[in-house]
């Protein structure tokens, strides 16, 4: 059966949503699948999607380039454990060999890293980021579900020696669970030259309500570290992402502060998502996604791949609406949507 679409499109130059919003971002989850249980990212519920359910490392490749074509300048590739996909070296290779892509990433939780980092910065890999919500090794086992800090560890300095820069560490804050090492990872920025960011925590495949206890906004995170001492702000360049950017004043480092609950920062907005099983979503906390999996599995020219990512971005809302105090639950799961 060949796909056809139900009129003739011709590629715009840009990415334009309904709110003059241009988007020059995608972020690509490569697999579901993950060696750690975060408790804020996978649920008891998880279960990995057969291998066929996932786009193969053509197929990635074919989107991005197809995106690239649209103006998308900036890619980065998620998972679940991007790590865990099997290729991943060479996926990365061929997307850096893209015309147009200007910053190529990757988010991971460095556990694999350490013996991937050379590989990864031969590959075009310049920038990473890693995840570490703890630097407590008991507790890291209690958050994630595996013993594994030290590979975490030892995943960011082989990061930092393999040249990447700069390496960013996100810490997902949770009160009464990881907030008392606010100050702890903040302080790695006077020693080392990492971008350490705190980001809120957000109620993804749980009744909101559930997970209210454990949020944290940026505001109270930010007297947290102020009180390590004099907090410099960072003027926000327009290359940067959504952090509020500041200095401990000497540190070698910087700290970030993302407020995806209560700062919402979706007015400057320029991403789309793909998934690991194949669908543009316009937004991270939202359930509405355009198929694409099954178009590309059906024949679809770059014409009509093209055609689906202007769908998406044409989707793109004003702000997204998961709150706190209501019941409104996220079907999908983190580990897939490449957040």
């Amino acid at each position: 059966m060949t796909f056809t679409p139900a009129q003739p499109f011709h590629a715009p130059p840009h990415l334009t949503d309904q709110f003059h919003r241009t988007v020059s971002y995608l972020r690509v989850s490569v697999t579901d699948r993950c060696n750690l249980r975060c408790r804020y990212c996978m649920t008891g519920e998880t279960r990995w999607l057969p291998k066929h359910a996932i786009l193969t490392l053509e197929e990635l490749h074919r989107v991005v380039s197809i995106g690239a074509g649209l103006g998308i300048d900036k890619v980065r590739l998620t998972g679940g454990e991007p790590l865990c996909r099997r290729g991943i070296v060479d996926l990365v290779a061929n997307i850096c060999r893209i015309p147009g892509l200007d910053d190529i990433a990757l988010t991971t939780n460095g556990t694999l890293l350490a013996g991937m980092a050379q590989p990864l910065a031969r590959a075009g890999l310049g920038r990473i980021n890693i995840s570490l919500d703890t630097l407590d090794t008991h507790a890291f086992g209690r958050i994630t579900g595996r013993d594994l800090w030290e590979d975490a560890w030892q995943g960011i300095t082989s990061a930092q020696a393999a040249g990447m820069a700069p390496v960013k560490i996100n810490t997902v804050v949770m009160r009464g669970v990881n907030d008392d090492q606010i100050k702890p990872l903040a302080l790695l920025t006077r020693q080392y030259p990492f971008h350490v960011r705190f980001i809120e925590y957000m109620p993804i495949g749980i009744d909101p309500r559930q997970g209210q206890p454990n949020f944290m906004a940026v505001d109270e995170i930010q007297m947290r570290v102020a009180e390590l001492g004099e907090l410099l702000p960072i003027d926000h360049q327009p290359s940067d992402g959504p952090a509020q950017r500041f200095r401990l004043a000497g540190a070698a480092g910087e700290i970030g502060l993302i407020g995806s609950m209560s700062a919402h920062f979706c007015s400057r907005c320029n991403r789309i998502r793909l998934t690991a099983d194949g669908h543009l979503r316009p937004c991270l906390l939202s359930d509405d996604q355009v198929d694409l999996i099954t178009p590309l599995r059906r024949g679809a020219t770059d014409d009509d791949i093209a055609a689906l990512f202007a769908e998406t971005t044409a989707r793109k809302q004003g702000g997204h609406r998961l709150r706190f105090n209501e019941n409104r639950r996220l079907r999908s799961k983190m580990a897939g949507i490449g957040g």
